[in-house]
């Protein structure tokens, strides 16, 4: 019992003390305070700037990011005229070999042309130059020829007009070359 009555004089927690709950109540209210003033006070300003720093941040990016699209754009389109302006030189350089390819081929035709032309002049001079000598030593084959049978000297008159009747007959136009075949073979 003794215990019993010792139990019932010290306070309980559950009972209400005015007292207790009064400076329990002012304490918090202090402790509050101070919190805000010390603590909840400069962690809301931290937070506060935090939060601008990130806004900052965010806005310091979405400019970066814009920059970077413009400058890859540029980058594109600077490629674009670089791709355009090498098929540009392409396209002349192509078209420059092209060119130079069909004037060496038009030098080489003109080339040839003048060519043929000495070589057909050269053929003519040398079939014109064969043809008087084989005058020349027919008509001298005829002078013998005719002393032999007169047993004569003939005078120059009369050698000159032997070998222009000699050679009235003999047609020496077979052994040079007729004028369409030249101009066929050109």
């Amino acid at each position: 019992m003794f215990l019993l009555a010792e139990k019932a004089a010290e306070p309980s927690l559950i009972d209400i003390s005015f007292g207790l709950m009064f400076w329990t109540l002012l304490t918090f209210v202090i402790v509050l305070f101070i919190l805000k003033k010390y603590a909840i006070g400069p962690l809301q300003d931290a937070i506060e700037a935090r939060r601008k720093a990130i806004t900052h941040d965010l806005d310091a990016a979405e400019q970066a990011r814009e920059e970077a699209q413009q400058a890859l754009q540029e980058y594109r389109s600077a490629l674009a005229e670089s791709r355009r302006e090498a098929t540009k030189i392409v396209d002349d350089a192509r078209r420059t070999a092209e060119e130079q390819r069909r004037q060496a081929l038009a030098d080489i035709e003109a080339e040839k042309t003048r060519q043929l032309e000495r070589a057909r002049n050269e053929i003519a001079a040398e079939v014109r130059q064969s043809l008087q000598t084989i005058k020349t030593q027919l008509a001298d084959l005829t002078v013998a020829a005719t002393e032999k049978v007169l047993r004569t000297r003939l005078d120059e008159a009369e050698q000159k007009r032997l070998i222009d009747a000699a050679l009235a007959d003999v047609d020496l136009s077979a052994f040079a070359p007729a004028q369409g075949e030249q101009e066929g073979t050109r």
